[in-house]
């Protein structure tokens, strides 16, 4: 991982995060782990993050 000389994380281009903070995608991590999902593949893949968590905790209560 590279850092920026404040100690903020920048990641690679290609990774993709959706930070939850903001409510957006980003690439390469702009912001603190606790709070993005991902790394994901492509920038599709993280927009549609929280429908993926919607779907598996629909799921797992299903289950329960």
């Amino acid at each position: 991982m590279v850092f920026h000389k404040a100690g903020k994380p920048a990641g690679k281009p290609g990774e993709w995060y959706y930070c939850l903070k903001h409510k957006k995608v980003e690439e390469g991590p702009e912001c603190p782990a606790k709070n993005r999902f991902g790394p994901y593949a492509t920038r599709a893949d993280a927009e549609h993050a929280m429908e993926r968590v919607a779907e598996r905790n629909a799921e797992w209560d299903a289950r329960d």
